[in-house]
């Protein structure tokens, strides 16, 4: 059994998805009735999860695919760096990672974080999505979309991929994750995202390796992982963190424990969500198994197969999702965060509001930290 904050008539109910019709809404949410409310779904017979000021989340058990608990699932927010999951999804099994590449002018002055693309350099396509995992390059995200035949063909494969994996919530408009008016996620999507990629060798190879050696003109240098769980949390896996001014803080991670993965997702965050996450991860690890679960995360669509039309035999009792906040548009459109990485150094946002305004002429540049 699961309780719930707010009312929800029904329990968990067969999933129906939406009809052939472009436009048309499911009746049941994907993944469940109860995934549907705004509010906190948990079960009942254990402790609530630990509190956490993201506004949005999902716990899961990776293996089996069952969601212990969730707040406002299907909330659709900026997702920042954390739709590089999708871009890795989307890209590796497109791309011969041996392949070499020298990026062009567009994508090495991509804003906000860069792993340090220059023109002048020669790099793999696995050394970009190692930038792009890793370090959360967007200037890796542009070159690799540029090395698959375009940004325009990216996107709309990176939309396919996402409507592949059930992901309904998600509209992707960049490679990187940085703000766009249109872009957005949720914390249901980005748990499919990294049940997805646990599934495929060379993701589980980025999102987990912590330190690597860097391509350089002569020489190279090292870059760093940005999920601070890798090195804190026992069994953490990885996936990706992401941050703009806007979107706030989101996170998707996974750590294995006695043969077992769980999954968390979550979506703006207003502050240093490590801590929250790492107790969220403790309670998912603690009630698995043990308690009913309130959703599912669903398989992927078979490749090439359309989305199954809506069950009109047994129509179920609608939930609406949460409706897309206002924040969205207006938020990607005034992004002004500062903050930019090159290799392992890191210019503080801060610093460069300051300078600004002490007259050194810094160009204004969107941003996203991580």
């Amino acid at each position: 059994m699961w309780t719930k904050t707010v009312p929800v008539t029904a329990l968990i109910a067969a999933i129906s998805l939406t009809s052939g019709t472009a436009h048309a809404e499911p009746q049941t949410p994907v993944g469940g009735e109860a995934l549907g409310s705004r509010g906190l779904v948990s079960p009942q017979g254990v402790k609530k999860p630990p509190k956490t000021k993201a506004t949005s989340y999902v716990i899961a058990d990776v293996n089996t695919g069952q969601v212990l608990a969730a707040k406002d699932a299907h909330g659709r927010y900026l997702p920042a760096s954390t739709l590089k999951a999708l871009t890795a999804l989307t890209l590796i099994p497109k791309l011969d990672k041996n392949r070499k590449i020298r990026p062009s002018h567009n994508a090495c002055n991509q804003e906000g974080t860069a792993v340090g693309l220059t023109p002048k350099g020669t790099y793999k396509v696995d050394d970009l999505f190692k930038g792009l995992m890793m370090s959360s390059g967007n200037d890796a995200a542009m070159a690799l979309a540029e090395t698959n035949g375009g940004l325009a063909k990216t996107m709309r494969e990176m939309n396919a991929e996402a409507k592949r994996l059930q992901a309904n919530d998600t509209v992707a408009k960049t490679p990187s994750g940085l703000d766009k008016p249109g872009q957005s996620s949720s914390a249901y999507d980005l748990a499919l995202f990294a049940r997805a990629g646990l599934a495929n060798p060379d993701f589980t190879r980025y999102i987990s390796t912590k330190t690597a050696n860097f391509p350089a003109p002569g020489g190279h240098y090292q870059i760093s992982n940005h999920n601070k769980l890798l090195w804190r949390y026992p069994g953490m896996v990885g996936v990706k963190n992401g941050w703009t001014s806007k979107a706030q803080g989101s996170f998707v991670g996974a750590a294995t424990r006695g043969g077992h993965t769980i999954v968390v997702s979550i979506m703006r965050h207003e502050g240093y969500f490590w801590e929250e996450v790492a107790k969220l991860l403790d309670w998912g690890f603690s009630v698995r198994g043990k308690v009913t679960p309130v959703g599912q995360l669903v398989d992927p669509l078979p490749a090439g197969l359309p989305a199954p039309q809506q069950q009109v035999s047994a129509p179920a009792t609608r939930v609406t999702p949460a409706p897309q906040p206002p924040l969205l548009d207006t938020a990607a459109s005034k992004q002004t965060d500062y903050t930019r990485t090159v290799g392992s150094v890191v210019i503080g946002g801060g610093l460069l509001f300051g300078l600004i305004w002490l007259g050194y002429g810094i160009r204004r540049r969107r941003r996203s930290r991580f």
